[in-house]
């Protein structure tokens, strides 16, 4: 019998087919953090998580029969993947579960970006009819900037060159699609760019900094539902004070949940709490998968 251990949420049919294999015995605990994941992994052979938890050295040095770590979702930043590996411990996600889930959102924040739809809601809200303030514009002719071309830019690229765009991409690697997407170096992105959206994994230091923005035409929008971090929030806020950045729409944050409210205090900027592959359709697929992972790397 393998034990495995639930620590985030996973979707609901894929906790029941999970708890429907005789092989295996399936704990739901969550909430837990790393001082109650140190006391718990012992005797778990599986654990599964999505973005709350964080499976660090400690608690893989606490595990005594761990197998496999499964993250229902896109990356890896919250396990310490070189520490399991040291141990022999498997570690798997699910890249491909999430990628429409994500890619809508970054289009739908990228077009309330370009027509200030998130500074309308709060005015209207607070009874106040700005009409003759909020203008916006179209994204149709314009030319989106992609930094990171994988599946999920990919799927945004698609969503954008149906809506009339042209779009440009930089990425480390030659990037492999049959979509009207020209590859280019950064600075040759940031030049040309006027809405930039972020589909790359955590970075040890920002892509976007002061130096970046600075190459920009002035009044870009930046749309980030990427990873914290990989944009100086600083150095964003900045540019937004002066209107280098006309708008930003922010799904991921370097502290989460924040504890400088700054940013998103911005009257410019469009955010929310790292929702980005929070859609049903997305989350029974990485369930699923995360289902056919443990069946397969367990049984």
């Amino acid at each position: 019998m393998k034990k495995i251990l639930i620590a985030d949420g996973l979707d609901k049919e894929a906790l029941a087919l999970l708890a429907a294999v005789p092989e295996f015995e399936v704990v739901v605990k969550t909430g837990l953090d790393e001082n109650g994941l140190v006391q718990i992994i012992p005797g778990f052979h599986a654990v599964v998580v999505r973005s709350a938890s964080k499976i660090t050295k400690p608690i893989i040095d606490a595990a005594t029969n761990l197998e496999m770590i499964v993250r229902a979702g896109i990356g890896l930043d919250n396990v310490d993947s070189a520490a399991a590996k040291a141990k022999g411990i498997g570690v798997a996600n699910t890249p491909a579960a999430t990628t429409i889930s994500v890619a809508e959102l970054a289009f739908g924040m990228m077009l309330s970006a370009v027509r200030q739809l998130g500074r309308a809601n709060v005015t209207m809200k607070k009874h106040q009819w700005e009409k003759k303030t909020l203008h916006g514009t179209e994204v149709f002719g314009k030319t989106l900037g992609l930094i990171g071309a994988g599946r999920i830019g990919l799927a945004l690229a698609e969503r954008a060159i149906a809506a009339g765009m042209k779009v440009l991409a930089y990425d480390v690697v030659p990037i492999q699609t049959t979509l009207d997407v020209r590859q280019v170096s950064l600075d040759e992105l940031l030049a040309q760019a006027d809405i930039f959206s972020l589909h790359v994994p955590k970075t040890q230091g920002p892509i976007l900094g002061p130096a970046e923005f600075a190459k920009m035409k002035t009044g870009v929008i930046i749309v980030n539902a990427a990873r914290g971090g990989v944009v100086d929030e600083k150095a964003l806020l900045e540019a937004l004070n002066s209107g280098r950045v006309r708008a930003a729409a922010i799904d991921v944050f370097a502290k989460e949940p924040p504890e400088d409210w700054s940013l998103i205090d911005h009257p410019n900027v469009l955010a929310s709490p790292h929702i980005g592959a929070q859609a049903e359709e997305g989350q029974k697929r990485a369930g699923l998968e995360v289902v056919r992972i443990l069946k397969q790397k367990l049984i």
